[in-house]
């Protein structure tokens, strides 16, 4: 739901809920991009968010209820026209909670980003990857799950040394933040696996799959016991760092402890024979080197 307020009444109750904050740092504390909520948000291009509303007036010390004159379903741009008319809006699904949306969602919090620029008119999905390893996994696995899921057809990209599946739209950035994902910087908004895919051990494993296949690596301990494999996760958010390591603990694996603040290490025969019989790779190239090292 969408909060209108009275004219000016956003800007001033923005105001007073930054009180000396820098903008990124009340961005971190919204769960909000920076550059969003200075330049649209509180110049009152875009509506409040029933639940941001609720967090400023806490921050702020003042209930602005007052001020509100009406309360709009998150779709109420597309009736009002303008740049959400038909012309301009895309339609698409959006899909249940699923072991294939789990999948997805730690797809992109591995690999993928969520792009917002409303003074541009520019709202993207993008998934990145090698140029040329991760073909394979791109054509055959991610962009048929996007356009599943959310019934579009996305797009393959190849841009310098990098390849994307892309998705231009407005309504799934919306979608995916309702499934609790964040645009912009991970790193800086501090990202990590949604509660409602921890609550759910099938959609856990899902997840987990997605992670490990984008920010995961697979690799041969010793030259002489080709037998000898080693899986590592490596990300620079903390918490989904910590997310990540806990999630396999949850679903029985011993990881290592985390290293350098940014990767842990999952090596007991036991735990690599486990993952591939009840998670498993989509990408090939962790199934590549999988079979490199089998004796």
């Amino acid at each position: 739901m969408r909060v209108r307020l009275l004219k000016g009444r956003q800007n001033e109750l923005i105001k007073k809920a930054k009180n000396g904050k820098t903008w990124k740092e009340l961005s971190m504390e919204l769960g909000l991009n920076s550059d969003y909520l200075r330049t649209d948000i509180s110049k009152e291009k875009v509506l409040l968010k029933q639940e941001t509303f609720k967090k400023l007036c806490s921050m702020a010390k003042t209930d602005f209820s007052k001020f509100v004159i009406e309360i709009l379903d998150d779709n109420w741009g597309k009736k009002k026209g303008g740049r959400n008319s038909p012309g301009r809006t895309k339609h698409v699904n959006k899909p249940s909670l699923s072991e294939e949306l789990s999948e997805l969602i730690g797809i992109i919090l591995g690999d993928g980003s969520l792009y917002w620029n409303s003074s541009r008119g520019v709202y993207a999905l993008k998934i990145a990857g090698d140029i040329e390893k991760e073909q394979a996994y791109h054509e055959k696995i991610v962009k048929p799950m996007i356009d599943r899921l959310f019934g579009v057809t996305s797009k393959i990209e190849i841009k310098k040394n990098e390849r994307f599946v892309s998705e231009f739209s407005k309504e799934i950035i919306k979608i995916l933040e309702d499934f609790g994902l964040k645009r912009g910087n991970k790193k800086l908004n501090n990202v990590g696996i949604p509660s409602w895919v921890k609550e759910n051990p099938k959609y856990l494993a899902s997840c987990l799959r997605g992670l490990i296949d984008t920010d995961g690596s697979v690799f041969r301990m010793s030259k002489k016991d080709r037998n000898l494999v080693r899986m590592s996760f490596k990300n620079k958010s903390e918490k989904l760092l910590t997310d990540t390591r806990n999630a396999f603990i949850y679903l029985g694996f011993s990881p290592s402890k985390i290293f350098e603040k940014d990767h842990f290490f999952i090596s007991k025969k036991s735990d690599i024979k486990k993952y591939i019989r009840e998670i498993n790779f989509n990408n090939q190239k962790h199934l590549r080197r999988i079979r490199e090292t089998a004796p």
